[in-house]
């Protein structure tokens, strides 16, 4: 009997585990029920050596910037002493918290809210004495910041970049010369209908705005 326990369990615990690797590896199911963090084989993505806290300001019309998260009323912290606005890494309630804010609160008709990241090393969190323990150079903890979201004053959403991990990966190949050899090698390819060759197919063109890397860039494209 102890015997046919042993080799059920087994037999549970590496099937739990194959099904976990499958739904990984197929992208099925793999965040149906929070159990599945137990078997899926990516307990540990998405850790970094880099801390991460999210503010959000409002810029009145008279230029005065206001914080709107935690709000005047008092603040929520779910695990330890972290608001609940910075356990957002993809910013999809940003806006829905800053208009909760406004719609609460009396103040000045709003111009834009701003979305920024605040990113600095997690070493920078040791005390001061594991700090002296473990590095030879003083302390001096450093932040970056980079803008995450714009919204106008109704909260729909004008600007949306990259997250600032996303950034620096950007700036990296960006930065390879490998890289850019090989972009300035390669040309583009349009295809043209024979039959509708001549000029006045071209003469209406359109543009498009897309973002590259925070600033807008204007592309026609020929109707």
């Amino acid at each position: 009997m102890k015997r046919c326990l042993a080799i059920g369990v087994i037999a549970v615990y590496l099937g739990s585990l194959l099904f976990g690797i499958a739904a990984h590896a197929l992208n099925f199911k793999a965040n149906v029920h929070p159990a599945m963090y137990f078997v899926v084989w990516d307990m540990f993505c998405g850790w970094a050596g880099y801390e991460n806290r999210t503010h959000i300001i409002g810029e009145g019309e008279s230029g005065r910037f206001y914080q709107l998260a935690p709000g005047p009323w008092g603040d929520f912290n779910p695990f330890g002493d972290i608001s609940r606005h910075h356990y957002d890494p993809f910013v999809n309630h940003t806006g829905a918290i800053a208009l909760n804010c406004l719609k609460h609160t009396d103040h000045e008709p709003m111009q834009r809210i701003f979305v920024v990241d605040e990113v600095w090393a997690k070493k920078f969190n040791l005390p001061d004495e594991l700090w002296q323990k473990r590095y030879t150079e003083p302390k001096q903890p450093h932040s970056y910041f980079h803008l995450r979201q714009i919204f106008d004053g109704e909260g729909r959403l004008v600007t949306l970049n990259l997250g600032w991990f996303d950034y620096q990966a950007q700036l990296c190949l960006s930065d390879n010369p490998r890289i850019w050899r090989e972009a300035q090698q390669g040309k583009p390819f349009y295809q043209v209908n024979p039959l509708q060759r001549s000029d006045e197919h071209f003469t209406e063109t359109a543009t498009l705005a897309l973002p590259v890397n925070g600033t807008t860039q204007e592309l026609a494209a020929a109707k």
